[in-house]
Parts: structure tokens; sequence; C-alpha cells
């Protein structure tokens, strides 16, 4: 038997990250990249320098893969409908993968399976953004339905004298406007499905967001009542096989005290998610190699913990330009920290690696909260000790 040829579009650092996965079970992993200097290109044996907006160019990297899935959710949908109408295996499938691409037709799908969703609307002008804010209260959540990630594309408007503000936005498609929920937390639900149907779930986890970015997950989170840890973890798999979605799915909620459910449904993400790198160190089986498991529909593994809590801590680009130099310090500082890069240059605000830290006996939330935060500091700001009691004062 020969061992499966897995093609990935995009060179991020999700794609970096199944490298290691695909290394462990024996598969190849290939990469059509962006340019030369993404972050997965030296993390592969194989990596193509093309376009994921070219026909062509998807259609010369999907030669000879077993399997085609993603790094990111921008591929046309009409692309990949050509590459299956030429025997290529694409996982997830367009028609699931429209469910993140658009969020328009997400809420759609969310309020056909009658899960708890935000009100909301399409909107193609200033005058119906005002009429829906009007129609059930200001403030109001504006959305580009194609595109945003990060806090990228959503403007809150806060008064219909505020909308003005989003006249730009109006380019001839329609906008999505939402309810902006009061909610008490974010949380999110990984799961991961196979395309004969069979699936798992990790535990809800908490995730903590700064400026629109993801800045630390709390896995599982913290004082969620069994019950509604349950509900969302059954809506999750349930909007997974309803969609019929293939690999990891991320989906990203409110906590809503008050509501009748307790969560309404955010954004869905259909490749593994930032709320799920505490899996690489803190469950029996992580997101990317389960992702790699769920597209070759085989079977899938335990999503079990490894530790009462595992704390995921992003570093952004800070202070420090040349991050191996805080290497020394920061393993030094916190030995039982797992530290992972992304490979990329070091700019202001962005993602740039996480560090994981999974509870040792004994520990508690706050014990491990403080070590993940201490090595992710010293990487971001350098190994200058007032930098880094300054930032946890």
């Amino acid at each position: 038997m020969t061992f499966p040829v897995i093609g990935v579009v995009g060179g991020g650092q999700l794609a970096r990250m199944m490298a290691p996965a695909a290394i462990q079970l024996g598969f190849t992993l290939r990469v059509l990249a962006e340019g030369p200097d993404v972050s997965a290109v030296a993390a592969v044996a194989s990596s193509t320098i093309g376009d994921y907006r070219s026909l062509d160019d998807l259609r010369d990297f999907a030669n000879g893969v077993d399997v085609l899935t993603f790094d990111h959710e921008h591929v046309p949908g009409d692309l990949l409908r050509a590459l299956q109408s030429d025997g290529v295996n694409v996982q997830p499938q367009p028609e699931a993968l429209a469910h993140a691409q658009d969020k328009i037709v997400m809420r759609r799908a969310i309020d056909r399976m009658g899960l708890p969703n935000p009100e909301w609307a399409e909107v193609s002008s200033v005058e119906e953004l005002c009429a829906f804010g009007d129609r059930i209260g200001w403030p109001v959540v504006l959305k580009t339905p194609r595109g945003g990630y990060d806090g990228k594309g959503v403007m809150v408007v806060n008064t219909p004298g505020d909308a003005g503000r989003a006249a730009a936005w109006f380019q001839g498609s329609p906008l999505l406007a939402e309810a902006k929920v009061e909610f008490s937390r974010e949380l999110s639900a990984l799961v991961a499905r196979t395309p004969s149907g069979s699936s798992r779930a990790w535990p809800v986890v908490h995730s903590i967001q700064v400026d629109g970015v993801c800045d630390e997950v709390i896995a599982p989170a913290a004082n969620l009542s069994a019950e509604l840890a349950a509900s969302i973890g059954e809506a999750a798999l349930r909007i997974a096989d309803d969609l019929g979605v293939t690999g990891v799915m991320a989906v990203e909620l409110f906590q809503t005290p008050g509501t009748d459910a307790g969560f309404m449904v955010n954004e869905l993400a259909m490749r593994p998610h930032n709320s799920g790198h505490w899996t690489m160190d803190g469950s029996v089986t992580g997101q990317f190699e389960q992702h790699l498991r769920a597209v070759l529909d085989l079977p899938l593994g335990d999503t079990g913990t490894l530790g009462t809590v595992t704390v995921m801590k992003n570093y952004l680009g800070g202070d420090n330009v040349d991050l191996f130099s805080a290497y020394p310090a920061a393993l030094a500082a916190e030995p039982a920290a797992k530290i992972h890069s992304y490979g990329k240059g070091v700019r202001p605000g962005r993602k740039i690696g996480h560090v994981n830290a999974v509870a040792l006996a004994g520990e508690n939330l706050e014990t491990v909260r403080n070590r993940a935060e201490r090595a992710a500091a010293i990487l971001r700001n350098g190994p200058d000790s007032s930098k880094i009691r300054k930032e946890n004062a």
C-alpha cells in the first residue's frame, strides 16, 4: 500500500502545522503556496507557488494528490466544483465550505437548523441598515459577508447618525447586519467529521479576544455547566453533519446568560482554527492530525484532554524583532511551556506563534495562565525583565 498524498491550498501557519502530523503518520504533504517565503514552505518537502484563484494553477497542483484540503476558506466555489468534475477529491466539499466563505449563507443555515442566531438581515444601503437598527435596536454590527477575519470587515454602528461611516462599504453586494449581542464571554466548539459521517468533538473552550484577534484560549472553559457544554457540543456536531462538513470545523459562539439556549452562534471556520491550537499539546489527538485523518476518511482520534486545563497564548509581533534571541530566556523561565513558532517575519500586531501550557499535577488555572503568558511575553518583548514585569503588573 502506498501512503497518501495530501494537497493543501494555502501556505500559512495552519498548513505549516499540518506538516509534523503528516510526517508522523507517513503521509506526503504538498502545499500550494502564495509565495516562496510564506510560513509553510520551509516545513514541507514539496511546495508549488501558485494562485488559488487560478483554475490552471489549482489543476496543476491537484494532479497526483489523493485529497485536496485547505489552509484558508478563500478558494472560489466554482473552481472547486471544476476540480471535482475533474475527479479531484476535495475536502471539505464546496457546498459545505460556502457556509464558512459567506456569513449570510451561514446565517440562513443556522436559522434553518433552528439553532440560536442573533437577529440579522441582508442590507444593501445605509437606509436599509438604519431601518434594521430602528427595528431591532441600536447598536448593530455590520459585516462584510466574505473575507473578514481577526476583526477585519466588522464595524459597530452605534446610532443612525453613525451609519454614514458605512457608506463606502456598500459596493453593490449585500452586507450582513446583526444585532450587537450582549454576552458574558466568547466560546469555541471544535469538531471533526469524516466523509463517511463519523465525528468527534473536543471540549468547549473559552476564547479571549483582544482588538478582534484571538489572544488566549482556556480549555476546557472554566465554570461552564455540564448541561450547557453538552448543548453546545451537540449543536456543533449537528452543524457539521447537517452541512456535510469534512475535516476540522470551529464554531465560534457567544455565551448569553438569560437566553433560552444560553449561547448564540457567531461564525464558522472549516479548517483547523486558532481556538484549537491548545490541542497540539493538551489533547490525545491534536487538531492538525485529526484534520488529516478526517479528510482521508480514516478513523478519528481520541479528543480527551491530557491535563485538567490547557492554556494557549498567542504572541504577536512586538518589541523583539529577533525571535530566537529570546528562546534561551523563555525556555529557561518556563521549561514546561511548549513554544510554537510560525516561521514568519516579525511586524507589530502580526500573529507569529503561540505558547501552550498544560496543567501539571496540583496546578490551578491561574498558575497555568501565568506560565503561558510569561513565556509569550519574553518572546514578544525580548529577555528584558523590566518589560516583562511591566506587562504582567
